[in-house]
């Protein structure tokens, strides 16, 4: 595959997830939605089916969608390292793209909602308990799961036709739903678990640009730890997986 259809598929699979994810937040938070004050089982479930979707649709691409994804697979062999630019490139400007999407789809609501400085959790993560360190440490946990099963169970693999053809997760890109919602359910509770650096700064950007009247700060001071934490999460995943020994 070329690193042109790398970045096509990855923009418009980590857009998906982005628009999808960020959409039921929105849902739920925003006060004129008919999914107002949900809650934290509708969010979960909302994210783990929005990479679902995401996945699907970037199956050309080996359906990454996440950085962190792409690191894990790289350090364990399975992608090639010179592959990795354009992999990110493409997650970080379609998570921006489906960020900016969500916005346009609740336009109106953003425009009448009575607490804007509030909206920045749409968009992008935080801690309920500001600790850097440990902050950093639950998004490492979150991020180890979700790489590490992915690296053990690759998932679909595209023919020739271009049909997904599913190895040892027979399941496929419904599995990994289950494991984003498991994760959210079990481990999202301290950082909101971004487990996805394209995920968390694409949206992040998205905030600090869009047009949203009252809108709070983007908080750059908190960004580098739902970046760093998923990406050394990955890595390690990636690495431990290919200590193991073959089965």
């Amino acid at each position: 595959m070329s690193a042109g259809e790398i970045f096509l598929w990855e923009l418009m699979g980590t857009a998906t997830l982005t628009l999808l994810g960020c959409g039921v937040v929105a849902n739920v938070t925003l006060r004129n939605t008919l999914g107002h004050n949900g809650g934290w089982l509708l969010v979960t479930f909302g994210w783990g089916f929005a990479v679902f979707a995401g996945a699907s649709i970037a199956a050309p691409s080996g359906a990454h969608i996440n950085p962190a994804v792409t690191l894990g697979l790289a350090v364990n062999g399975q992608t090639p390292w010179g592959q990795v630019p354009i992999y990110l490139l493409g997650q970080l400007i379609g998570a921006t793209l489906g960020a900016v999407l969500c916005w346009a789809a609740y336009k109106l609501q953003f425009d009448t909602h009575d607490d804007p400085v509030n909206t920045r959790g749409i968009f992008s993560t935080g801690p309920t308990v500001r600790h850097a360190p440990w902050n950093l440490v639950t998004e490492i946990i979150g991020t180890f799961i979700l790489v590490f099963w992915i690296v053990l169970n690759p998932g679909a693999e595209v023919s020739a036709s271009g049909v997904p053809e599913f190895g040892n997760a027979a399941l496929g890109y419904a599995a990994v739903a289950f494991i984003v919602v498991v994760i959210g359910t079990s481990l999202g509770g301290p950082t909101g678990y971004a487990i996805n650096p394209a995920r968390d700064l694409g949206p992040r950007i998205a905030y600090a640009i869009l047009p949203i009247k009252g809108k709070g700060s983007a908080d750059w001071a908190y960004s580098w730890v739902p970046i760093l934490g998923p990406i050394l999460g990955g890595a390690l995943a990636g690495a431990l997986a290919l200590a193991l020994p073959a089965t």
